[in-house]
Parts: structure tokens; C-alpha cells; sequence
């Protein structure tokens, strides 16, 4: 059981994606709409596509519309954050490592007999036994109840966008590689302090009691869904003007820090491979310092496709 929740966590952090004539497009277009966002990298001669995912998914989400189906089927090599579909092993090392409590190690302050309380009503809710989660940092506890919550709301992290483009990769014999580590992403998270992954927690809870979690999964989802443009934007300014500690944390420490490494590894994989497809979450796309913007400020022409 234990190990059947921590391998839905890993899902929710992959984060937390060749060109067809225009009249090909213009025919395939009615038959799937454009989902995430999707840009057009250009640089020596060489050229990716940047496709903005979300790490979690629904039946509808697919097909994907032809442009990048097109792309992808091309691609000599599709890089994602980490491979869904990688070293398993390693996977669940990176959950043991930073987000288990140590065994006979300090356990950290605890939540108050309310919160206790408030924490086993969704606990209850989601129909998870207290047992198999009390070995989890507040931090990986806070994100199982992130992604229960997705789910409750028809969100699937067995669906994500991620999943489904490594397993048609590999199920293609194509190369995947991942421009960061589950180690690396878990390793942030494990930078918080007891007390403020104690904090990350009880907002995560509040934010499911008053339906605000649930609305971003619908707000996020839809504006996806639709690739709209201007909800996209509006959600990268929420999530900038966002002053809970949650919040703060997942846009400097999840977004804006990671950001150039993953742009860093795109322009390395441009310089040596043409045609790539590189997926990553689709709330990367966007905002300041978002990876389109570092691109361009490295040089690279960038042109937004959706």
C-alpha cells in the first residue's frame, strides 16, 4: 500500500513536452483542439518543440492535436523532466531519501489536536489509512492530499500528460532523456524546515476544507484543456501574487529555480540534435523567468505556436 501511494506522489513532481505543413494542420485541426501551450525553438539551424504539460490527465485530454503528434512521431529524442517511465528504483530511493521520516530520527513538531483532526476527516475522505501515511514528511503528506484532491475532482495521475507521451516514446523506440532527477526534485521539497513543511501541510488542508484546492485543479486543468492563453496567464499571476508560505514556495523554489536548468538543458540538447520535442509542465511556459523568456534571453528565436 505504502509503496502504491508513494509511486502516485512521484507523478505529481514530473513538476507538479517536426514540423507538418500548415494545411495538414488545418485539416487534423477539427478532430483534436490544442491543449497546453506550445513553442517553436529555433537556434544554429536547429529546432525543438516546447510543449507545456500538466501531471495529471483525463480521457479527453487525447488525442493531442496533430501539430505535436506530428512532432512528436519525428522527434529523434523527447526530453521530459524525469521519465515517468525510468528507473523505478531511483523513483522511489528520491521518496525514501527526502520524503520519509528516518527511523529513530527526530520526528519534528507534530500537528495540534485540531489539525489531527482536520487531517483525518480528509484522510477518511480519500479513503487512505492513517497507518500507511505515518511515516511521510508533512511536505510528501501535503502532496498526497494535493493529488487526492485532483483525483476526487476526475483528475488522474495515472493519465498524465508525461505518462502518456513516455510510454508512446518508448512504445516508438525513441530516446528519452530527463533534463532534471527525481533526486534533484525531491531534494527541494526536503529543503524546508520542520516547522514550515508543518506549515505546508495545514495550508494544504485548509486549501481542500474551503474548495480552493479544488478550483485550482478545475482553473488549471480547463485553462490547459483549452490552451487558453489568457487563463494561463491569469494563473501565473495569481501564483506570483500568491503570499501563503505554500504558495511563495512553489513559485520561487519549484518554479523560478528550476527554470534555468531546464532551459539549460534544452540548449544543450538543441546543439547536438535536431527535431526534439521537450515536455515540461506547462506552468514552467509562462509568468516571469518562465522558460520561453530565458530562452530568448539566451539568443534562441522563440515563437508561440498556441
Amino acid at each position: 500500500m505504502r509503496e502504491a501511494i508513494q509511486r502516485q506522489i512521484i507523478v505529481m513532481f514530473w513538476a507538479l513536452f517536426c514540423f507538418v505543413s500548415m494545411p495538414a494542420w488545418a485539416a487534423d485541426k477539427a478532430q483534436a483542439p490544442n491543449h497546453g501551450a506550445l513553442f517553436k525553438v529555433q537556434q544554429g539551424g536547429h529546432t525543438l518543440y516546447l510543449f507545456g504539460t500538466i501531471h495529471v490527465g483525463a480521457p479527453d485530454f487525447y488525442p493531442l492535436e496533430p501539430r505535436i503528434t506530428a512532432a512528436l512521431k519525428k522527434a529523434p529524442v523527447l526530453a521530459l523532466e524525469i521519465d515517468p517511465l525510468g528507473d523505478q528504483q531511483n523513483l522511489m530511493r528520491a521518496v525514501q531519501r527526502h520524503g520519509m521520516l528516518t527511523k529513530g530520527g527526530p520526528a519534528g513538531p507534530e500537528l495540534s489536536a485540531d489539525w489531527r483532526l482536520r487531517l483525518d476527516r480528509l484522510l477518511k475522505q480519500y479513503n487512505i489509512e492513517p497507518e500507511t501515511v505515518a511515516a511521510m514528511k508533512p511536505w510528501l503528506l501535503a502532496s498526497l492530499l494535493t493529488v487526492s484532491e485532483f483525483s476526487a475532482q476526475g483528475y488522474e495521475a495515472a493519465l498524465a500528460v508525461d505518462s502518456h507521451l513516455s510510454k508512446q516514446a518508448h512504445q516508438r523506440g525513441q530516446k528519452v532523456v530527463e533534463l532534471e532527477s527525481a533526486e534533484s526534485q525531491m531534494a527541494l521539497f526536503d529543503q524546508m524546515s520542520a516547522e514550515e513543511q508543518l506549515v505546508f501541510l495545514q495550508e494544504a488542508i485548509a486549501g481542500i476544507e474551503d474548495k480552493e484546492q479544488a478550483n485550482q485543479a478545475r482553473e488549471i486543468a480547463d485553462a490547459w484543456r483549452k490552451a487558453d492563453v489568457v487563463a494561463l496567464d491569469a494563473l501565473a499571476l495569481k501564483a506570483e501574487m500568491d503570499d501563503t508560505y505554500s504558495g511563495r514556495f512553489v513559485q520561487k523554489v519549484l518554479l523560478d529555480s528550476r527554470n534555468p536548468t531546464l532551459a539549460d538543458g534544452m540548449v544543450k540538447l538543441m546543439a547536438r540534435t535536431d527535431n526534439c520535442v521537450a515536455a515540461i509542465g506547462v506552468l514552467h511556459l509562462i509568468g516571469k523567468g518562465s522558460v520561453p523568456e530565458l530562452l530568448r534571453k539566451r539568443g534562441l528565436s522563440v515563437e508561440r505556436i498556441y
